[in-house]
């Protein structure tokens, strides 16, 4: 019967399937293979992603080979990806869609890249057209168009340090953005002089896009946030709560809103949305037994974080497990979970490394970018 399915309906039932058992299926038979590769749109990430939640994917934050580790929490399982295609080794920057942006680790000045883990696809951005060194970047995506063969993003570069008019370094000042649509390095506009400093010496590379505004996060005691409204081409600073307590902070994009994730010197892990006016309000606090699990006894400066719409992780080393606070099925509440650090794949043992967390929706299909 089913090899005389009609490729459309087949490509429909296809659609349900999660990434790593849409691969088994192809490679069922001949028919099944054909079929995703005649019908990739009724196969492709677009409907993938709406059936299925996005995957965790780990990479080592110390360069133990090229190769990363990704949770499938569909059937709560870990895999091992090779990364051996890439000509640098990298950390992450953002991601978008089903592909990640990156940035070799092994220069200084700034560098860009694009790569699909699952296809093995690499490719470079241009250079922008100020060579500068440890500048901020920021990430907008077209919520339409991101999950498609060919994601529409622009990627924002502040602050950083370039070459001075006459010799010696200085604080860049000018506003680049690379535009995806034509492939380009674009000065939009400038940075203050003091956010170009804090961007350039206190900011972290992860920004967080809403509601018009890229936003980042300040690393100094006491944290504060600093956004950037593109349309209105503004800049603006705000405070934390618990600012001078906080031992980690990371911003996130949860409902829509920007969301605040910090953990204190004392006490639970809070989760808490900007509110109009610049406002915070408390919305969660990481249970007080998985909190002491994951800590391990340490502090909640050895946290790390990373989130999606859908979900948000706290975790520390590969193998040492996960809090996560995600969306129900039903899409009506939220709830706490813990998810088991990956200790053997294969029945081959995982040493327990230093990680940076990522969330994407794999894909299968080879993008054209």
């Amino acid at each position: 019967m089913w090899s005389n399915l009609p490729f459309d309906v087949l490509a429909k039932i296809f659609s349900f399937l999660s990434p790593d058992s849409l691969a088994r299926a192809r490679s069922t038979c001949r028919h099944w293979n054909a079929c995703v590769d005649t019908y990739p749109i009724a196969t492709s990430f677009i409907l993938l992603s709406l059936h299925h939640r996005a995957w965790f994917l780990a990479l080592p934050t110390r360069n133990r080979g090229q190769h990363c580790y990704v949770h499938n929490p569909v059937i709560d399982n870990w895999h091992l990806l090779s990364l051996d295609f890439l000509p640098d080794p990298v950390r992450p920057v953002a991601s978008i869609g089903a592909l990640i942006l990156v940035r070799p680790t092994n220069c200084t000045v700034l560098q860009l890249a694009l790569c699909n883990p699952f296809t093995r696809q690499f490719r470079y951005l241009p250079m922008s057209n100020i060579s500068r060194t440890n500048p901020a970047v920021g990430v907008v995506t077209s919520d339409l168009v991101q999950h498609g063969p060919n994601p529409n993003f622009r990627v924002y570069v502040a602050g950083g340090m370039s070459e001075a008019p006459r010799g010696g370094a200085m604080y860049e000042l000018k506003l680049e953005m690379y535009d995806s649509m034509d492939d380009t390095w674009h000065v939009v506009g400038f940075v203050p002089t003091e956010f170009a400093v804090r961007l350039t010496v206190w900011t972290p590379n992860e920004s967080v896009y809403s509601n018009g505004v890229l936003y980042w996060m300040t690393s100094a005691r006491a944290y504060s946030v600093m956004g950037y409204e593109i349309d209105g081409h503004r800049w603006r600073g705000f405070g934390v709560p618990m600012a001078d307590k906080l031992e980690f902070a990371a911003l996130l994009c949860h409902n829509g809103g920007l969301t605040l994730v910090g953990g204190p010197s004392e006490g639970e892990a809070c989760i808490w949305e900007l509110k109009e006016g610049d406002r915070w309000g408390l919305i969660q606090k990481v249970p007080m037994e998985m909190g002491r699990k994951l800590l391990g006894g340490k502090s909640w400066g050895s946290i790390k974080c990373a989130g999606s719409e859908e979900a948000i992780y706290l975790y520390k080393e590969l193998g040492s497990g996960m809090v996560v606070w995600r969306e129900m099925e039903e899409k009506a509440r939220w709830a706490w979970f813990w998810i088991e650090g990956c200790h053997s794949i294969g029945g081959n043992q995982v040493p327990n490394l230093p990680i940076k967390g990522v969330f994407l929706h794999p894909n299968l299909f080879p993008f054209t970018f």
